[in-house]
């Protein structure tokens, strides 16, 4: 019979999602786009006396910072994956980013509906050729940009821990009482388990800034040719709207990430259907995303015939989802 040693049971907590290096790549690129624009929107706008460049340049500003929190948070998260100060190591540190970008995103769109609402009331003069042009070089640099980020900011990559049924912690104990329906199961759905909320904040980032960009031409084309000087800051109160709306459901998501709310209601159950077969019971049962594409379960089983803890990770051996797992056995010594 195979002995182990504890070398054997060791193993790295390394829960980062299947591309995080190539979206790390990608983000960076994306930053360097975003302050090219900004800067040369800066710069152009002090030499030429554009208001409307400075401004656009400065709005940008906010956008390339969020970018840079996102970029520095997978670099961070890489290089400290397997820092033991990090009990579940850094995979969630993306969550924090995403949260924290999409606070800056709320800003954003608070501030164009602000400016939008003041021009409302009281209208500015419009350079129509220069405003124009600003927005259609803005609107190709973001479109590059979500072409960059886009398509992978729905991380579905389930990358299964290499150890990743492990914690072997074995209890055979002997309960007071057995209760087969105190399961304590906070199961709160959770759409987007497997998004890479760091990536999907940057995505909306970019995708904020060519809706602006889309919405200013019309705007600006509108009321060149029909004299609807009104549409532009109309049109800017409704992107203001959407861009709320996308930044509070990121909030929604990263934020229950982050609190450890109960990812996915279909994978606690899926947990529940294996492991309670015949007289085996879960007393207890936490589970809760580590990363993307990766989950944590610990498992208290109550059991008149208890098998081993790893007779039970097996039976879950089919969920790629779950990156690591903590089972305990109990022996319930009352009756059926």
């Amino acid at each position: 019979m195979h002995s182990h040693t504890l070398a054997d049971w060791r193993h790295d907590h390394v829960f980062l999602g299947a591309a995080h290096d190539r979206n790390e790549r990608r983000t960076w690129l994306v930053v360097g786009l975003t302050a090219a624009m900004m800067v040369a929107e800066i710069v152009g706008g002090s030499v030429f006396g554009s208001m409307a460049l400075l401004a656009d340049g400065w709005h940008m500003s906010t956008h390339a910072g969020a970018l840079a929190i996102a970029a520095l948070a997978y670099r961070y998260a890489r290089t400290h994956a397997r820092d033991p100060r990090f009990a579940f190591g850094t995979g969630k540190l993306g969550d924090l980013a995403g949260f924290s970008s999409a606070i800056v995103l709320a800003m954003i769109s608070l501030l164009i509906g602000y400016e939008s609402i003041g021009r409302l009331m009281q209208p500015v003069s419009i350079h129509y050729d220069e405003a124009t042009a600003i927005a259609v070089v803005g609107l190709a640099v973001n479109l590059a940009s979500a072409w960059l980020l886009g398509g992978d900011h729905h991380d579905h990559g389930h990358h299964h821990h290499g150890h990743g049924h492990a914690h072997d912690d074995d209890h055979d104990d002997h309960h007071d009482h057995h209760d087969h329906h105190d399961h304590h199961d906070h199961a709160s759905t959770h759409r987007h388990h497997h998004h890479d909320h760091n990536l999907r904040a940057a995505y909306w980032h970019v995708l904020a800034d060519a809706l602006t960009s889309v919405l200013a031409i019309v705007g600006l084309l509108a009321a060149r040719f029909y004299g609807w000087n009104w549409l532009d800051p109309v049109i800017g109160i409704v992107g203001a709207a959407v861009i709320a709306h996308w930044s509070w459901g990121l909030i929604r998501d990263a934020g229950a990430v982050l609190l450890d709310a109960a990812p996915d209601r279909e994978l606690g159950e899926a947990i529940r259907e294996r492991l309670e077969v015949g007289d085996d019971r879960i007393a207890d049962l936490h589970v809760w995303r580590l990363g993307p594409g990766h989950h944590g379960a610990i498992v208290s089983l109550v059991s008149h015939e208890p098998e081993a803890a790893q007779h039970y990770k097996a039976r879950l051996g089919d969920l790629a989802q779950l990156s690591h797992v903590t089972v305990e056995v109990h022996r319930c010594a009352g009756p059926h």
